[in-house]
């Protein structure tokens, strides 16, 4: 049995059992005993736990995705590093892999890759964007959930792009998707991703991935020389312009490659609006056998190199039973070869003599053309509009002293007014402004940026916690770096405060703090609504209108039997009209026929009227907590969640608490004291 199943990691994570192995870790289904709720465990095994490079990469992992909130991307919830442990807690996700979907579809159409390769692309834009090369992206490592949405997943090699990115002495990444720097060994950016998105769309068109082989070294061999076949060749259905998209994402050529995700999704867009769009790529096909029929290819790179400048494919001489060239055919083939190399001289003097003549003549009109720029720009520079700024040209107010408050900005409407983190000051009053940019006395023009800072007033002893809940993360980590804290962020779900917004901080307020201590804020992603169009499914037999609302994401279905003149199993009425933009998390009702009896009704029942959703309500709602002999920690959370909307201390001996709520119906709320589950309490909200 597996020493990890039945244990309790940090008192606080029961492990159930295995869900996945990997080349570094085991992924476990575990419970969450402080937030009653199930989650996705990746403890790194023991053999790798013993070396510090293996702890770093890991820890590294936890990091990395913890940078992370998006849709497409696998939600890391926790990471520790303790003596029962190195391990990453994650959401647990109800589906499976993109390889297994594969495997079950076979070959999927060019709009299931496109659906699956745009939400892939989307998940890499927001990793790339915080600097994060995933490098190891494959259908293994792409959830696909049952609403069809994908989460990618497994960052186990991913490396920030200012640290080191080249490979070492272990071999990185599945290899049949592997980037050919990687391969090299070389130093890899964004378009590796890039490179390994390609070859996925390859193999979900295909069938197949382009390059196999017997070994790893001669897998990677192949993408490091090129040479696939296009995929049309091995799909014939594919349209021109997804061809195209992935071609040009595996070109070998970083510089023919895509620069960005953003600039990838920018293609898969205009091919979604247009099927049949061809677009104006130029891709250098250094990889000559693309242009070959199947199953030729090139012996040499010297082969290669002729084959891409004059399309000619070296022949194979033909020898007798003997194992000897006869003689006439050496003294012909060498004269063939003698008259086809003065062929080619000839026909290249031609092509670099055509070639400087057009550089020379493009060098001539581009230059005229820049004068002509230069010109036109000096005459408006002097003479246009440039000159007229100087009537929009305001004088910058000296703010310093002054007090920052409630309407500070709405008397300097002439500024567009931002804020340095605050600073502490043994001179300046807190809320005084210290220092500003630009300086007094300076000429800008109307609407400019006004930088100020303004004082946090003398530096306490003893630092305390501020309160950071519902301020914007950027400021609440400007300014716990300013005081010398290191801020990490954590996302969650929530509803109740904004996208964006610091929900609670561990330490919690008025919290003392010591130099240099890592303080955690805990960001909301908003709600994740995710929403589809309501389908018609009046006339259908029930099993099938039930998979297909099922197939379109909604899972809240509920089926009331009616006597009807329709066949038994007929849907024949349904709570909400077609084409309703709705929240898949909504219960549909479906009105089913039993059969028509000579009793049976000739017209559709009235479908009850969906109830308008109650807006949030606040109510004041006194909690009974138990007797305490000295003060404790209160901490008030949704049930089901690790949304904390308290936290306060509580003296000795008190015996309830009320505190201001916001919901709508019946919200059950979980009680924990000094960070244990006390117990679950139901608050009603307005009359309902």
């Amino acid at each position: 049995m597996d020493q990890y199943i039945g244990r309790l990691l940090d008192n606080r994570y029961e492990i159930l059992e295995i869900i996945g192995t990997g080349g570094m870790a085991v992924v476990y289904k575990a419970r969450c005993h402080r937030l009653n709720r199930l989650v996705a465990i990746k403890i790194l095994k023991d053999e790798f736990a013993r070396d510090e490079e293996f702890r770093r990469r890991f820890r590294a992992e936890g990091e990395a995705v913890a940078m992370l909130s998006h849709p497409n991307i696998v939600q890391v919830y926790d990471v520790s590093s303790t003596d029962e442990g190195n391990y990453i807690v994650m959401e647990l996700i109800d589906g499976i892999s993109l390889k297994q979907y594969m495997e079950k579809k076979g070959v999927l159409n060019w709009k299931e890759t496109l659906h699956f390769a745009m939400q892939i692309a989307k998940g890499l834009e927001h990793a790339h964007s915080r600097g994060i090369v995933h490098r190891d992206i494959k259908p293994h490592n792409v959830m696909v959930l049952k609403n069809g949405s994908v989460k990618v997943m497994d960052f186990g090699i991913a490396r920030v792009m200012n640290k080191s990115n080249t490979l070492t002495k272990e071999a990185l990444g599945s290899v049949h998707y592997i980037s050919p720097e990687q391969a090299k060994g070389g130093h890899t950016d964004n378009r590796a991703d890039l490179y390994s998105l390609g070859v996925v769309m390859y193999e979900m068109m295909t069938g197949r991935p382009p390059y196999d082989g017997e070994s790893a070294v001669s897998v990677a061999i192949q993408h490091i020389n090129g040479g696939a076949p296009k995929p049309s060749t091995l799909n014939p259905n594919m349209p021109v312009g997804l061809e195209q998209i992935i071609v040009k994402a595996m070109a070998l050529e970083l510089r023919d490659r895509y620069a960005s995700a953003t600039e990838m999704l920018q293609d898969m867009e205009e091919f979604r609006k247009n099927p049949n769009i061809v677009f104006q790529h130029h891709t250098l096909l250094d990889d000559s056998t693309r242009t070959l029929p199947s199953g030729i290819a090139a012996r040499t790179t010297a082969d290669r190199m002729v084959q891409a400048k004059t399309g000619i494919r070296p022949e194979e001489p033909k020898r007798r039973s003997t194992g000897k060239l006869p003689q006439a055919d050496i003294g012909g083939s060498a004269e063939l070869v003698r008259r086809t190399q003065q062929r080619r001289k000839a026909e290249e003097k031609r092509r670099v003599e055509e070639r400087s003549r057009i550089a020379t003549t493009a060098i001539v009109i581009c230059s005229a053309v820049a004068v002509i720029a230069i010109v036109v720009f000096l005459v408006a520079l002097f003479n246009g509009a440039l000159l007229n700024r100087k009537k929009d040209l305001v004088q910058v107010p000296n703010l310093k002293y002054e007090m920052y408050g409630e309407g500070f900005e709405a008397r300097y409407e002439d500024f567009v007014i931002h804020l340095n983190p605050k600073q502490y000051s043994e001179v300046y009053a807190e809320g005084q402004i210290m220092s500003q940019n630009p300086a007094p006395g300076e000429e800008v023009q109307k609407g400019s940026d006004l930088w100020l800072t303004v004082s946090m007033g003398k530096e306490p002893p003893q630092k305390l916690m501020d309160d950071y809940v519902n301020v914007d993360v950027d400021q609440a980590e400007a300014a716990l770096i300013s005081q010398g804290f290191q801020p990490l962020r954590k996302t969650e779900e929530n509803y109740i405060y904004e996208a964006g917004k610091v929900i609670r901080t561990e330490p919690s307020k008025d919290t003392p703090l010591t130099p240099g201590q890592t303080v955690y804020l805990y960001v909301s992603t908003g709600t994740d609504i995710q929403e589809a169009l309501m389908p018609n499914v009046v006339g259908l037999e029930i099993n099938r209108a039930q998979k297909y609302l099922e197939q379109m994401g909604f899972t809240n279905i509920v089926i009331e039997q009616i006597t009807y003149i329709k066949p038994a199993g007929e849907v024949v009425k349904q709570s909400h009209k077609e084409d309703t933009l709705m929240d898949v998390s909504t219960q549909i009702k479906l009105w089913v026929s039993t059969g028509p009896d000579e009793n049976a009704p000739e017209t559709i029942p009235t479908v009850e009227t969906e109830p308008t959703q109650p807006e949030l309500t606040t109510v004041p709602v006194t909690f009974a907590l138990p007797e305490m002999d000295e003060d404790f920690k209160l901490e008030i959370c949704l049930s089901g969640t690790n949304d904390i909307l308290e936290s306060k201390w509580i003296s000795a001996g008190v015996t309830s608490n009320t505190v201001e709520l916001s919901g709508k119906g019946v919200v059950p709320f979980d009680l924990y004291i000094n960070g244990t589950f006390y117990n679950t309490q139901e608050v009603k909200f307005g009359d309902e």
